[in-house]
């Protein structure tokens, strides 16, 4: 089989590294626009192959993994250069945009939109990491538009890697992702820009910084030009959990204001519940 990889960063170079480990028969060819990235994917060993859209005539299966708004613009030209046999898969956090863009691409039977549900905050060739995917949650939308034989192949691949298969349409992916996903990205994001704004001393900071800190701003070490690119897409979905959190936000500030410490207490833990329902989640560090 031969696998094209499109953006061998985190996300695609971890692909790789557990489809080599599994599938060692796969011939992997990478393609980024960034040709450092394509040299130091060859020198850590992700691919084999330098390649362009030129080679993708020979590919088997593809899988795109760059900022959303690139996907929207190339995914169009990637089926274009592709067989009829091949089958392409993205790994966009955004999915309604993407599946409209390809709505009536003649080849629109060789693809499958897909978001796997994992990633670290970390960036580029180096940061990909063996069984990223391991116990993931993929989701996959409009599957019925893809061609039966192809949904085969690639859901072959995914259970190789160890990931649950979850199916749901793009319109109600983007708004439940931007819950769970797009709005603990920007609240990260912010905090970490109050805190930098506010300690003008940055040896305070990490002197000070204990561990909830750190967990807490980890998501803004992301990599700004993948996410922005995303709450553009998603935006009426971002706006509309960025007031529902801003509203909790301002009830919280004002049972402080008037001394409701138990209330504070009631709503903490009320909160606490989300302990039993993020039981199990599979967390990667690198």
């Amino acid at each position: 089989m031969n696998v094209f990889v499109i953006g061998i960063g985190l996300i695609g170079g971890s692909f790789v590294k557990d489809i080599k480990a599994k599938m060692p028969e796969a011939k992997v060819f990478g393609i980024d626009a960034n040709p450092e990235h394509l040299e130091e994917a060859l020198a850590l060993g992700l691919i084999e192959y330098k390649a362009t859209y030129e080679d993708l005539d020979k590919a088997d299966f593809v899988f795109v993994s760059i900022p959303v708004n690139a996907t929207v613009k190339e995914l169009p030209k990637i089926l274009d250069s592709v067989q009829d046999d091949c089958v392409v898969c993205d790994a966009g956090s955004t999915k309604e945009l993407i599946c409209k863009a390809l709505a009536n691409h003649p080849k629109r039977r060789n693809f499958l939109a897909c978001h796997p549900i994992a990633g670290t905050e970390f960036s580029g060739p180096s940061a990909a990491i063996h069984g990223l995917y391991e116990g993931k949650t993929n989701i996959i939308c409009e599957v019925e538009k893809t061609a039966f034989k192809l949904q085969e192949r690639a859901l072959e691949i995914f259970q190789l890697l160890g990931m649950r298969i979850r199916y749901m349409n793009p319109k109600a992916h983007d708004k439940h992702i931007a819950y769970v996903s797009h709005l603990s990205h920007i609240s990260s994001f912010m905090l970490g820009k109050t805190v930098i704004e506010k300690e003008k001393n940055e040896r305070d900071i990490f002197d000070m910084a204990g561990s909830g800190f750190e967990s807490t701003v980890r998501l803004a070490k992301s990599s700004p030009a993948m996410w922005a690119p995303i709450f553009e897409q998603n935006k009426e979905n971002v706006i509309e959990t960025l007031n529902e959190y801003i509203q909790n936000l301002m009830d919280f500030r004002e049972l402080l204001l008037v001394d409701d410490f138990d209330g504070i207490y009631n709503e903490m833990n009320n909160t606490n519940k989300i302990k039993s329902i993020l039981k199990g989640i599979p967390i990667n560090k690198k």
